[in-house]
C-alpha cells in the first residue's frame, strides 16, 4: 500500500501521523458498508466483518479507526451545513416577509397623509370592502366574475391596503412567535390577518386549510354542494358551513359560500371565499333552524412557495357575525377583531406548525400513540363538549321543561347514534344500562379574573368544585376492565396539552358498581398558559374506561372561559390576586399588587359550564334533579373561588375578607408581630403602625406562613411570598398539609422539634428542602417557627417564616 503527503486521486480517506492514506475504491466502499453496517467504534461485529473481507485485512486498524473518525467528522460537517442552509433560507424568506409587511405599511402611511379630505378620512381602510354591484347569475360565467372579484379584492387586504392593519395587542415579534398578526383597525365587521413561514409544500398546505374543521374546533360542519372548474385550472366550490356557539347565551352562525382556488403567474396558490349573497337564479341556501346567517367578506389564504421547501403564508379573515343577535353583554364577542385572531387566523397557523413539525418528527409519544392520533382524541372531546353547549336538535337533544329557576338548562338525547357514537355497540363501550345521555349547562359572566388563573385553579384544585360521588356515577356507565393506565400521563401540542388523571378509591360509592374503585378521565386543557390578549382557556374531560382505545366512546363535561372586554389584561396569569383587596392604600393611591387604578373591574370574561351524563332512561327525573343541582353547586364553587382569585375595587378600608374561622387578616398580622417579638427578641417588621403592619407583613420577602394547631397541622394563611413558594392561592392553602411540604428529613426534624415550638414558643431550623403544592422543591437558607398568641394569650396557630427560599 503505497503513503504519499497528499492524494492526488481524490481517494483519501486515512490520515496517520500527518500523511494521507491512500485508499482504492473498492477499499472505500467496503469501508462505506463497514460505516454504515457497524457505526459503533468498539463493535465485536464490526472486527469480525474486517476479518471476513479480504479487501480490507491489509490495512492496520488504526487506519481504520482513523477513516472511522474522519468519516464521522465528514457526516457531521455535512449534517451541521445542510442545518446551517435550512436556517439561512428561513431567515431569507423571513427578511423578505418583513421587507414586504415594512413596504406595505409604507403605504398604508402614504395614503393616510396624502388623502386628507372628509370623505376619505371616514372611509379610509373600508372603500375596497364593500363594493355596490348588481345582482350576478348563477351561471358559470357569473361565478367566475365573482371569483375573480373575490380573489382581487382579497389580496388587496392580504399584502395591500384595502384594510388598516395594526398589530395584535400582546403579540411581540422575535424568531419564537408564531408569526406576524394583525388586527382590522375601523373596518366593517371584524378582521384579522397573519402572516409567515411553514415547513410544508403549498399544494399540502392549500388541503390543510380547506379541511377547516380539521383545524378550526369551533366548526360542525363544511359541506361541498357543488364545483366547477375554471379555464385557468382553478375550482369553483359552493359551501355551506355551520359554525357552534361558544356559550350557551346566543346561537350558532352558519354561512353560504363561493370558495374559489387558483394558482398565480408567480406560482402562489390562493385559496379565497366570500359568502354568496348577491346572485340570481342560482342555488341559495334557506335559513336554517338555531342558525343566525352570517357573511363572511373576502377572505382567504395566500401560499407562495419558499426557496429550499416550505411555505410563506398570508391568512385573512374577514367577517360579519351579526352582532344584533345576541345580549348586548356579549356583543364585544362577536365584535372583536382580536378574539377572532385568537379562535380562527391564528388556530390555523398553529395547526399547519404542529403538523410540520409532526412530519419532520413523526415519534410515538409516551401515550403509546403518535400525535396525530392525540390530535384526533382532541378534536373528539372538543366535538363533544361543543355539541352539549349547542345542543342541536338534529343531533336527538331536547329540553326538559325548567324546574322554576331559569339558571340551568337540562337536555335530553336518547337518539342510538348519540350513544353509541355513531358506530359503536354498546357492548364495545358503554353500560347496556345507558341508554340516553342527559345534559345540565349554563352561562355566567365573570368580573376581574384573568381566565387562564381562573382555569388553572380548577384544573390543579378539583376537589374545590366536584362531587366524587358524581365522578364514579359517571365513570359507571363506562364498561370496566382491567386497570392498565398509569398514573398520569400527558401530551402538549398545539397551544393544548391532554392528560389522562385518576381519582382513586371511588369504587365505593355504589354497591351496584362493577368497576375497579379508581376512575380516569381524559382530560384536555387549552389556553391556561397563555398571556395574549383574547385568549379562551378550556377544560374538557370525559371519563374512559382503562382499554382506551381511539374508538371508545366519549362522553365530555367541562369548563370554557372566554373574555369579552376589549380592554382585557395582557400581563401573566402567573399573578396570585389573593390579597391584593387588603393592601391598596386609597382610591388615588396606587396598589401595592402592582394593578393599574384605572383598570380596577374592567376584566369581564363568560364561562359556559356543560356536564354530561350517560343514564338509564326510567331514571330521567331523578338524574334531572341531580344534573340541576350540581352543576348550581359547581356555579357557586365557581364564584367563591373568582371572588378570592380577583382583586377587589374597596379601599383598604374595606379590610380583608376574612376564611371561615379566622380572626380578621389585620388582627393575624398583629398577633404575629406581637408573638415573634415576645419569643425572639426583635421586630419581624419595621413598621409599627397598625394599618400598615398587614401590608407590610404582605410584602415581606420571606415566605410567612400559618397552620393550625390540630393533629394534622393545614396552612390557614400565607403572605404573597408564601403563596408564590407554594405555588398555590389562599382558597387552596387550606388543602396542604404542613407535613406534605417537607421531605423525609424534613418531616423527621419537624415531629422531633415540634413539642419545643409548644413549650419554648419557638425553634429555628436549619436549611433544607421542601416542596410547592406542585411537587417543585424549594431550598430555604434557614426557617424560624413560632407559637402565634391571641389576645387572651392563648396559642392560635404556629407560623413559619421561610428565609432566602428559592426553586431549585
Amino acid at each position: 500500500m503505497a503513503v504519499s503527503s497528499a492524494c492526488k486521486d481524490g481517494s483519501k480517506d486515512g490520515m496517520d501521523n500527518g500523511k494521507y492514506v491512500r485508499y482504492t475504491p473498492e477499499q472505500v466502499e467496503a469501508l462505506e458498508r463497514l460505516y454504515h453496517e457497524c457505526p459503533k467504534p468498539s463493535s465485536m461485529r464490526r472486527q469480525q466483518l474486517i476479518r471476513e473481507c479480504p479487501i480490507l485485512s491489509n490495512i492496520e486498524p488504526k487506519q481504520i479507526k482513523v477513516w472511522f473518525q474522519n468519516r464521522r467528522c465528514r457526516e457531521k460537517q455535512r449534517k451541521e451545513a445542510s442545518r446551517l442552509q435550512a436556517v439561512n433560507r428561513k431567515l431569507t424568506a423571513m427578511n423578505k416577509l418583513l421587507m414586504e409587511e415594512n413596504d406595505r405599511l409604507q403605504k398604508q402611511a402614504t395614503l393616510a397623509t396624502t388623502d386628507t379630505s372628509c370623505e376619505s378620512v371616514v372611509t379610509s381602510g373600508q372603500h375596497h370592502l364593500t363594493p355596490q354591484h348588481p345582482p350576478r347569475d348563477a351561471s358559470p360565467a357569473g361565478l367566475m366574475s365573482i371569483a375573480e372579484e373575490t380573489l382581487t379584492e382579497f389580496l388587496s387586504k392580504a399584502t395591500g391596503t384595502a384594510v388598516e392593519w395594526v398589530q395584535m395587542p400582546g403579540m411581540k415579534p422575535g424568531p419564537d412567535s408564531i408569526g406576524i398578526v394583525a388586527i382590522s383597525h375601523g373596518c366593517t365587521g371584524v378582521a384579522a390577518r397573519a402572516c409567515g413561514l411553514v415547513g410544508l409544500e403549498p399544494t399540502r398546505v392549500g388541503e390543510i386549510l380547506k379541511d377547516r374543521r380539521s383545524w378550526f374546533r369551533g366548526c360542525r360542519a363544511v359541506d361541498v354542494l357543488n364545483v366547477l372548474s375554471t379555464a385557468n385550472s382553478g375550482t369553483i366550490e359552493l359551501l355551506y358551513m355551520q359554525l357552534y356557539a361558544p356559550t350557551t347565551l346566543a346561537p350558532a352562525r352558519d354561512f353560504w359560500l363561493l370558495r374559489y382556488t387558483s394558482v398565480l403567474e408567480d406560482g402562489s396558490l390562493v385559496v379565497c371565499e366570500r359568502s354568496l349573497n348577491n346572485t340570481q337564479n342560482g342555488p341559495t341556501m334557506p335559513s336554517v333552524q338555531q342558525f343566525v346567517r352570517a357573511e363572511m367578506l373576502p377572505s382567504g389564504y395566500l401560499i407562495r412557495p419558499c426557496e429550499g421547501g416550505g411555505s410563506i403564508i398570508h391568512i385573512v379573515d374577514h367577517m360579519d357575525l351579526e352582532p344584533w343577535s345576541v345580549p348586548e353583554v356579549l356583543r364585544p364577542l362577536y365584535e372583536s377583531s382580536t378574539l377572532l385572531a385568537q379562535k380562527t387566523t391564528m388556530a390555523a397557523l398553529r395547526h399547519l406548525r404542529q403538523i410540520s413539525q409532526e412530519v419532520s418528527q413523526p415519534n410515538v409519544t409516551g401515550w403509546g400513540r403518535r400525535p396525530a392520533a392525540l390530535r384526533a382524541l382532541s378534536q373528539r372531546l372538543s366535538k363533544g363538549f361543543n355539541e352539549a353547549v349547542n345542543g342541536f336538535t338534529d343531533e336527538g337533544w331536547s329540553m326538559l321543561e325548567s324546574d322554576g329557576v331559569d339558571d340551568v338548562t337540562v337536555l335530553v338525547n336518547s337518539s342510538p347514534a348519540k350513544m353509541m357514537g355513531g358506530s359503536l355497540s354498546y357492548a364495545n363501550g358503554f353500560s347496556a344500562m345507558s341508554n340516553a345521555v342527559l345534559c345540565a349547562k349554563a352561562s355566567m359572566l365573570l368580573q376581574n379574573v384573568p381566565p387562564a388563573v381562573l382555569l388553572r385553579f380548577l384544573r390543579e384544585h378539583r376537589s374545590e368544585w366536584a362531587d366524587s360521588s358524581i365522578d364514579a356515577y359517571s365513570a359507571a356507565a363506562i364498561k370496566a376492565g382491567p386497570c392498565n393506565l398509569p398514573g398520569v400521563r400527558t401530551g402538549s401540542f398545539g397551544g393544548q396539552f391532554m392528560e389522562v388523571i385518576k381519582l382513586e378509591g371511588m369504587g365505593h360509592y355504589r354497591e351496584d358498581m362493577i368497576m375497579a374503585g379508581d376512575i380516569f378521565l381524559l382530560q384536555l386543557c387549552s389556553g391556561v398558559d397563555e398571556n395574549a390578549v383574547g385568549t379562551c382557556a378550556e377544560l374538557i374531560f370525559a371519563p374512559i374506561d382503562a382499554s382506551f382505545s381511539d374508538d371508545a366512546p366519549i362522553i365530555p363535561s367541562g369548563f370554557r372561559i372566554i373574555p369579552i372586554d376589549s380592554g382585557i389584561d395582557a400581563s401573566s396569569p402567573n399573578r396570585t390576586l389573593d390579597l391584593a383587596s387588603a393592601l391598596e392604600v386609597g382610591p388615588t393611591g396606587n396598589k401595592a399588587s402592582g394593578e393599574n387604578p384605572g383598570h380596577c373591574g374592567s376584566t369581564k370574561s363568560v364561562m359556559t359550564i356543560a356536564f354530561q351524563f350517560a343514564f338509564e332512561i326510567h331514571l330521567q327525573d331523578n338524574v334531572a334533579a341531580m344534573a340541576r343541582q350540581y352543576v348550581r353547586s359547581i356555579i357557586a364553587s365557581v364564584q367563591r373561588v373568582a371572588l378570592a382569585l380577583s382583586p377587589s375595587c374597596f379601599g383598604s378600608h374595606a379590610g380583608l375578607r376574612s376564611l371561615p374561622g379566622t380572626p380578621e387578616a389585620h388582627t393575624l398580622a398583629q398577633w404575629i408581630c406581637h408573638s415573634y417579638r415576645c419569643y425572639l427578641g426583635v421586630e419581624l417588621l419595621k413598621s409599627e403602625e397598625s394599618e400598615s403592619i398587614l401590608k407590610s407583613l404582605w410584602h415581606h420577602s420571606d415566605a410567612v406562613l400559618c397552620c393550625s394547631l390540630k393533629a394534622l397541622p393545614v396552612f390557614t394563611f400565607a403572605n404573597q411570598a408564601g403563596l408564590d413558594m407554594l405555588e398555590t392561592t389562599l382558597v387552596a392553602l387550606q388543602d396542604i398539609t404542613l407535613e406534605r411540604i417537607f421531605d423525609d428529613n424534613g418531616r423527621k426534624t419537624l415531629y422531633s422539634e415540634f413539642p419545643q415550638i409548644m413549650q419554648q414558643g419557638f425553634m429555628c431550623l436549619q436549611g433544607g428542602i421542601c416542596l410547592s403544592s406542585m411537587g417543585r422543591p424549594v431550598s430555604y437558607e434557614r426557617a424560624v417557627a413560632w407559637k402565634v398568641l391571641n389576645e387572651e394569650e392563648s396559642a392560635h396557630c404556629i407560623c413559619f417564616m421561610f428565609i432566602n427560599w428559592s426553586f431549585v
